[in-house]
């Protein structure tokens, strides 16, 4: 058994610390940064610096990058919002698969296969690539985009039909079948669990993570984040199911709950190195003899799965009323081979469906497909510019234009109530987990989150947000989330109340200007009242109240201006103080050179 030494380990991070940004930086994908890294790294590629062996075992630890994926879609999409596709998932993956297969098929026969062999290669290479065509689409910015939409839809189905196409590959068998598939009674397993996870998951899992962040601990909530996607995976993989289907379940079954932004923000690292790894790890099982040795027909046989896939899927586009560019780009992103094929490939070996070396030159053949995906989109953009294209309307709109409520103490829910009465959208972010369950027994909305974390904020949309409300009661956390926001996010408005006037000139300092300290509006009307009720006219009250709050805010204004200044005063002195400590150690330095004795530090 060959592990994976300490050296291997720092070319995979160099590969995600390099290859991508490289990659981005040419304009052609981090994808195919990653594939061209694994290429060169891989056992068949220049380096040679990983095994076959451990190039498989890193692609087994790399499919969880997969797996995080699609929890984290999963997250997205509300079961409302999922009910609503129904007929683009079923309908539109349904036609999909079945044509391309069909059309695959006759390709094959007219190759020379036989009739269940080209069926079963026409079935494993209809499946596109969930981590490719997604990881694309986000890159493009383009997976909330009409064509985006459907594109997941297509993605989502095809996991689905993977379920039995993996259950059926030994009826493909010309010899007797050897091993692989499910059994009726294993299909009907598959589907008591996909119905167990859903009921399970949806009783237990809000609850299990409320209790883990009453702890306040936040390893433990990275933790239980980890825990609830390997589970579910766990669960669906002892049923013989897809792993990435069992996530993407339990992310949807989460998409309501009060933890979506945290465990969000805590996954995200997670997903994306694991998908760089997955990505390098396909690029090192590429063998590059089998193009040596036939590249007319490798070349070939990838231009003609290419050209199949996309004239279907663009046909399919324009059936469910998308422009012609929008249809273009769903072929091309969805015109590749898909990870389920390796399977298909390897159960069809097994069960003798196909011999090894027409699996492992289909497996080069998808890998290809892979790889041209993003060059075949970069040429679309070059060709097609997206400034000539009118622009899609998005039929299931994210929540764009929605406020965000930093901290849901008592400020926050008023603010909270009144958005909510004039039917504006929020997203409330608190740290207490007590208080967001008590409120949620009221029909309030609001989400465990740490607002003054950037990952947090990004899950919660800030860059689409139209303005911020800092409620936050922590005067640090309070100060420090005005930074973060107005560093990542300059045009976001922010209206923040504060504690103090100390806290109203530290938020001032990073740019905030509405701000409302929390006990003077409150003071000023509870004296207007006093002063009605010791006799004074209406006229005195507002006279006096006015001049008051005027007087407060030139003095204000004038207090923050000395803040100001104390403050270039304070760094001026550090400065001058460490300016000097530094000709001191200068001049003991020489003193020490000369042979003098040192100078005593009372005496300077």
């Amino acid at each position: 058994m060959e592990h994976v030494s300490l050296l291997q380990v720092a070319l995979l991070l160099m590969a995600a610390a390099v290859a991508a940004p490289l990659a981005r930086w040419l304009k052609v994908g981090t994808v195919l940064g990653y594939l061209a890294a694994g290429v060169a790294l891989g056992p068949f590629g220049i380096g040679q610096a990983f095994s076959v062996y451990q190039a498989k075992e890193i692609l087994h630890i790399a499919e969880f990058g997969v797996v995080l994926l699609l929890f984290l879609i999963g997250l997205e999409l509300r079961p409302t919002r999922l009910w609503s596709m129904r007929a683009s998932i079923f309908g539109l993956g349904t036609a999909q698969v079945s044509v391309t297969a069909a059309l695959l098929a006759g390709a094959g026969l007219i190759a020379g296969a036989s009739g269940l062999l080209a069926v079963f290669l026409g079935l494993a290479l209809a499946l596109s690539s969930t981590a490719f065509a997604l990881q694309v689409l986000e890159e493009k910015k383009e997976l909330t985009s009409r064509h985006g939409r459907l594109a997941f839809s297509i993605l989502l189905f095809q996991d689905l039909a993977a379920i039995p196409l993996i259950a059926i590959v030994p009826l493909f068998a010309v010899t007797s079948a050897v091993g692989g598939g499910m059994s009726f009674n294993g299909l009907l397993l598959a589907l008591a669990t996909i119905a167990a996870v859903i009921v399970v998951g949806y009783a237990v899992l809000d609850r299990a993570l409320s209790l883990v962040a009453r702890t306040g601990v936040q390893e433990a909530m990275t933790a239980a984040a980890l825990l609830t996607v390997v589970g579910t995976a766990l669960v669906m993989q002892q049923a013989g199911l897809s792993a990435s289907l069992g996530a993407f379940l339990a992310g949807a079954l989460l998409s309501e709950s009060s933890y979506r932004h945290q465990l969000e923000a805590d996954l995200k690292p997670f997903e994306g190195l694991l998908l760089g790894l997955f990505f390098t790890t396909i690029g090192m099982s590429l063998k590059l003899e089998i193009i040596a040795a036939e590249p007319a027909m490798v070349v070939g046989l990838t231009l003609g799965l290419l050209a199949i896939k996309t004239v279907v899927l663009f046909g399919l586009g324009i059936w469910q009323g998308l422009e012609t560019r929008a249809a273009r780009r769903l072929a091309l992103v969805l015109s590749q081979g898909g990870e389920f094929a390796f399977v298909l490939l390897t159960q069809g070996v097994m069960a003798d469906v196909l011999d090894e070396p027409t699996a492992d030159l289909m497996t080069v053949v998808v890998t290809l497909s892979m790889a041209a995906t993003p060059l075949l989109l970069l040429a679309d953009d070059f060709l097609a510019p997206a400034r000539a294209t009118p622009r899609e309307p998005d039929p299931l709109p994210d929540r764009t234009g929605h406020v965000i409520i930093a901290g849901f103490g008592r400020f926050g829910q008023i603010v909270a109530r009144i958005l909510r009465a004039k039917r504006i959208p929020f997203t409330a972010l608190d740290l207490d987990a007590e208080q967001i369950d008590f409120v949620k027994q009221f029909g309030a909305e609001a989400f465990f989150g740490d607002a003054s974390r950037l990952d947090i904020l990004e899950a919660a949309q800030a860059g689409k947000a139209s303005a911020l409300v800092l409620a936050i009661d922590d005067v640090e956390a309070s100060v420090r989330t005005a930074e973060i926001v107005r560093t990542a996010f300059p045009d976001l408005p922010i209206y923040a109340r504060a504690r103090n006037r100390n806290h109203v000139h530290r938020l001032m300092d990073h740019g905030v200007q509405v701000i409302r300290r929390e006990t003077f509006l409150s003071a000023l009307d509870l004296t207007r009242e006093l002063l009605r009720g010791l006799g004074h006219s209406q006229r005195d009250v507002r006279f006096a109240v006015e001049t008051f709050v005027a007087h407060d805010e030139r003095r204000l204004i004038r207090d923050y201006q000395d803040h100001a200044d104390l403050k270039k005063l304070q760094e001026r002195a550090r400065t001058d103080a460490e300016t000097l400590a530094d000709l001191f150690a200068d001049d003991e330095r020489q003193a020490a050179g000369a042979g003098l004795p040192k100078v005593p530090a009372d005496s300077r």
